[in-house]
């Protein structure tokens, strides 16, 4: 039996397009014409996510795989994407892609379109394969990206926005080009910081202290807090429990785990201090992210 294939339409996936209206006034505006947003989304679990465009697509599209597996097959050639990988298709070239049958990725993507989307791509070596992001990138991207969905949700008609989100997403596309390599020592920091982040995923229903994931790092606790405060803009601690916090709104809007349950998921015994903590960092309650999500 033939698996179905899915361009869209998955559980509480975000997706927004600009009308063809707005799409041609912001190429003949002198502040946007470079490069704009045309299209953005974002596709959690994304089973059986497929797409096929032999003439291309008129835009140059960017995906970031948050998590899980996909490929993307340009030129004839097929390449795997995985975690915390950057892939961008240029505009006009025939390709396909899609999720991992057993992994399926969750993707974050967006169209760009400009006169200097195609020098921005190549100046900062964008199109070479998917791009591995360090932790700290991953964190500035989905920053950017929840930012630039917000606003062109929000307020698509106003040039103002429109003008903030093309500045924000070439500002993201050159720290990703800057920072994607760099020196040796930018590579070891990366490393730290990512050998630091994993041991805190593996241990989201423990309780993790500093000292402990110091020296799992070999860092002192001063430089380990240099570190996260750098890279991430926030102490080890303050990261581990907003990790937490995010993996509690993944299960919130993907499961019907009880509150008391998705507290214990995530390694915190009692709900009441829970949802506390969850409305402090996310800005909302447990139950009104969960009703807000499926309303």
């Amino acid at each position: 039996m033939t698996e179905p294939r899915k361009p869209d339409g998955f559980p509480e996936e975000k997706l927004f397009v600009l009308p063809a209206y707005r799409v041609e006034e912001l190429a003949s505006h002198h502040l946007t014409q470079g490069m704009f947003v045309t299209d953005i989304g974002y596709f959690p679990h994304a089973r059986f996510h497929y797409r096929e465009r032999p003439q291309g697509c008129p835009a140059h599209i960017v995906i970031y795989c948050v998590a899980g597996e996909g490929w993307i097959e340009l030129g004839g050639k097929r390449l795997a994407v995985g975690k915390h990988q950057l892939s961008v298709i240029p505009a006009g070239e025939g390709h396909r892609y899609g999720a991992s049958a057993n992994d399926p990725w969750s993707i974050c993507w967006f169209h760009l379109r400009g006169q200097h989307v195609l020098e921005y791509i190549r100046l900062y070596g964008l199109e070479d394969g998917p791009i591995p992001l360090p932790a700290s990138l991953h964190t500035h991207w989905i920053d950017s990206f929840e930012r630039c969905y917000s606003l062109m949700t929000d307020k698509p008609y106003s040039m103002q926005v429109q003008v903030h989100i093309s500045q924000t997403i070439g500002q993201l596309l050159g720290r990703i080009g800057l920072g994607a390599g760099g020196s040796e020592i930018d590579k070891k920091r990366n490393l730290d910081l990512e050998r630091a982040i994993r041991y805190m995923n593996d241990r989201m229903t423990e309780s993790i202290k500093l000292g402990e994931l110091a020296a799992h790092t070999g860092l002192s606790r001063q430089h380990l807090i240099y570190l996260f405060n750098l890279e991430t803009g926030f102490p080890p601690v303050e990261y581990y429990l907003r990790m937490k916090m995010q993996k509690a709104g993944q299960l919130l809007s993907l499961t019907d785990l009880t509150i008391k349950e998705i507290a214990a998921a995530v390694g915190i015994a009692d709900p009441y201090y829970f949802s506390r903590m969850f409305k402090k960092r996310i800005g909302v309650s447990p139950s009104e992210y969960r009703s807000e999500l499926r309303g």
